[in-house]
């Protein structure tokens, strides 16, 4: 962790968004497990300090695009936990009215713009909404979410450069979890570094912990100042683990593949957990009590309990609605 200047309230919402992303997701295991919720789902637990940290220097109109594992990008850019539940069980209150599921979540009204499980199919999208942006000089941000696995797509490269070539306010943000699906990422790449691809580019490109909020949080500070002073884009490069399967609270679990990491590694990896970090820190800095973060973890979970009865509670899209807003 690194030294902080931040008020003990923006450290607060840090935490609670931490632990929202993380109990909104456990909420879904159970009933992922059986069958309950039909969709693929993706779980983020693990990765919450980057949405967190980095989301926190956004404001509202500024625009974020995601991929297959883009709960935590949804939430803390300020999408609706109700809304996000619903339409992971497929009912009509959902945000994109229960015709999408866990992996197309959308929110306009809070800049959330698209999040799609195509790998590295919104990269393309968010440097044109950056174009866009920057033709307007409305002075938006945005972020582009994708894995380490999308960097094996040519759409990246092809989208840094002409960000380069005309200055874009994006930040690619690489979550590099060090799987591309289940192949280890040296199994795929000869180097294990991702973020020195941006270098041919002339992109600024920083390397960061992405289980250290704080640390994300600073380096999206000086990211998102110089993409609004016309000085983007950048590539920034979080180091981070999934906690549980590629797909599903747990591979095994869904009995269609097996997790191959390591028991050692996932070990490892536990030790690192963003959430505890940033618990220990907060006590340690004598920020908050042991009482106040455990009064914070309370409260999420009543918003949480809350979130899954709306959802269980609300209707399923009517059967001879089902073919609504499909283009024929």
């Amino acid at each position: 962790m690194t030294s902080s200047k931040y008020t003990k309230s923006f450290l607060g919402d840090l935490y609670r968004m931490m632990w929202l992303i993380r109990a909104a997701e456990e909420a879904l295991v159970e009933p992922v497990i059986t069958g309950e919720v039909r969709c693929p789902v993706h779980l983020y637990i693990g990765e919450e300090a980057i949405a967190t940290g980095l989301c926190a220097t956004l404001r509202e109109p500024d625009y974020i695009f995601g991929n297959h594992r883009s709960h935590g990008h949804y939430l803390a850019k300020g999408g609706d936990l109700k809304a996000m539940m619903a339409e992971i069980l497929g009912k009509e209150t959902g945000c994109a009215r229960g015709r999408g599921g866990s992996m197309h979540l959308i929110a306009p009204e809070k800049g959330i713009m698209g999040i799609v499980p195509i790998v590295a199919g919104t990269i393309s999208l968010a440097t044109g909404a950056s174009l866009a942006a920057s033709i307007r000089q409305d002075g938006r941000v945005t972020v582009s979410f994708f894995g380490d696995g999308a960097t094996g797509e040519g759409v990246l490269y092809e989208s840094m450069n002409f960000a380069s070539l005309h200055h874009l306010p994006i930040i690619f943000a690489c979550e590099n979890n060090l799987y591309s699906t289940h192949l280890p990422i040296l199994e795929v790449r000869k180097k294990k570094d991702i973020f020195t691809i941006a270098e041919p580019f002339g992109i600024k490109t920083w390397q960061v912990d992405g289980n250290d909020v704080l640390q994300v949080h600073e380096h999206a500070v000086k990211a998102t100042e110089l993409c609004r002073n016309g000085e983007g884009p950048v590539f920034i490069e979080f180091l981070t683990y999934r906690m549980k399967g590629h797909v599903g609270p747990d591979d095994n679990i869904q009995g269609t593949h097996t997790d191959i990491r390591p028991a050692t590694e996932i070990e490892e990896w536990k030790q690192k957990d963003p959430i505890q970090r940033f618990h220990n820190y907060l006590l340690e800095h004598q920020v908050f009590s042991k009482d106040e973060l455990d009064q914070v973890v309370q409260d999420v979970n009543r918003r949480v309990d809350e979130a899954m009865q709306y959802a269980r509670e609300s209707q399923f899209p009517a059967q001879e609605e089902v073919m609504n807003y499909v283009t024929k």
